[in-house]
């Protein structure tokens, strides 16, 4: 029998709870909801109109954390859900704000939503808004942010890659004073110095290069340019070194215009370097192919090289600033790193992609698409053979048969 009651008054008192419990959270809902609709007549004059124009997310939060305002910028960094602040840090950020009077501000990493690893980065200023409330202004500093890392890392990685041309010219140097009087070894030497120059010119050259891209802006100083024209002019530049290893340059040109809106030197430059780059990886006495053709208001123009081919897994990086796939083949072959990373900036700025496709033992081709420049006509039927057979790359990545070495 006591049993019983004792159950009995168990059950009461836990009924008596969760009645209490429902009705405070609806007391609290109720409560929002009318900070909800009468916030503007609450808060400090000019508050609402200061907001709306404020250019930055903003959320302003009661007693109790609740969101009670917010614009659909806050929403969209992932700052707030329904009527929730959702990260706990920015909550802990209000509540000392709210606790001391003192106006903080802080840079958080936050994740953008619950799923996935998406993150932004924002400067949060956090402030007193009148007696009951509290003010979160955020500014979106992701990108910032990543571009003052790619800048650390360039320097960083700059520093090293220049350090090593310029270390070993200063040990070939010393070596050759020592054996001034050894004529085999000091014309050794002489050649490796040369080697190392060549090497230390070409990266200088790349970082100039790199840098011009970032103060060009192609909207402003572009013309039409026929990429035929273009084409052609880079594998002139290529010759010397494709006849140094008896590789065979053939390209087969658009035979209408193959017009594109950009920067003469910047777009020689970017299949300049990607037909260096076939010629670089290619054995000895080989085909690199190139082929100009429009199709679907889009100007291609695919080089193919009878390399050693890409893994899968390295193609995501290499047009990375200083990445190698082989480092040591790389830094044999006199390569910067660069190449690549340059191609893509031009391209990129240019409203165009480049591709790759490649196996190992494969070969390679590297495709560049760029928007066509419809309002100008050009000359027709124009081909052009630099050496060998005239040919264009196959379809799928591959040269055509009459191509093979």
């Amino acid at each position: 029998m006591d049993d019983i009651i004792l159950m009995l008054i168990a059950g009461i008192i836990g009924l008596a709870i969760g009645v209490a419990g429902l009705s405070a959270y609806r007391v609290s809902q109720n409560r929002r909801s009318l900070l909800a609709e009468n916030l503007e007549a609450e808060l400090p004059p000019g508050s609402v109109e200061v907001l709306s124009i404020v250019g930055r997310a903003f959320v302003v939060v009661d007693e109790i954390d609740g969101v009670v305002r917010a614009n659909p910028s806050a929403y969209a960094y992932g700052l707030v859900r329904g009527h929730t602040l959702v990260h706990p840090e920015l909550i802990e950020l209000a509540r000392r704000v709210r606790a001391d009077g003192v106006i903080e501000e802080k840079q958080f990493e936050l994740s953008r939503g619950p799923l996935g690893q998406g993150t932004i980065v924002v400067h949060v200023r956090v402030a007193a808004l009148g007696d009951e409330f509290i003010l979160l202004l955020a500014d979106d500093r992701t990108e910032i942010t990543r571009t003052e890392a790619i800048r650390t890392d360039f320097v960083a990685n700059v520093s090293h890659e220049l350090k090593t041309p310029v270390g070993a010219i200063t040990l070939l140097s010393e070596a050759m004073d020592d054996a001034a009087g050894d004529e085999v070894a000091v014309r050794r030497f002489a050649g490796r110095l040369q080697k190392e120059s060549a090497r230390l010119k070409a990266l200088v050259q790349d970082i100039i290069e790199l840098s011009r891209l970032q103060g060009t802006n192609v909207v402003i100083q572009g013309t039409p340019v026929d990429i035929n024209q273009i084409v052609t002019e880079a594998i002139d530049r290529n010759k010397l070194s494709a006849d140094n290893k008896n590789i065979t340059l053939t390209v087969g040109l658009a035979r209408d215009s193959a017009m594109v809106f950009g920067d003469k030197e910047l777009l020689t430059t970017a299949f300049k370097n990607l037909i260096d780059n076939a010629i670089r990886y290619s054995p000895d006495d080989t085909a690199v192919g190139v082929g100009v053709r429009v199709k679907d208001s889009l100007v291609q123009v695919s080089v193919t090289d009878r390399g050693p081919g890409i893994p899968v897994e390295e193609q995501e990086r290499i047009f990375e600033r200083f990445y190698r796939v082989d480092e040591a083949r790389s830094r044999q072959t006199g390569g910067t790193g660069l190449g690549l990373s340059i191609v893509k900036h031009v391209v990129s700025n240019h409203g165009g992609e480049v591709t790759v496709w490649s196996r190992p033992n494969s070969g390679s081709t590297f495709t560049v698409r760029l928007p066509e420049f419809e309002d100008a006509a050009m000359p027709h039927g124009k081909e052009a053979e630099i050496k060998g057979t005239m040919s264009a790359p196959g379809e799928g990545g591959q040269l055509d048969a009459n191509l093979g070495s």
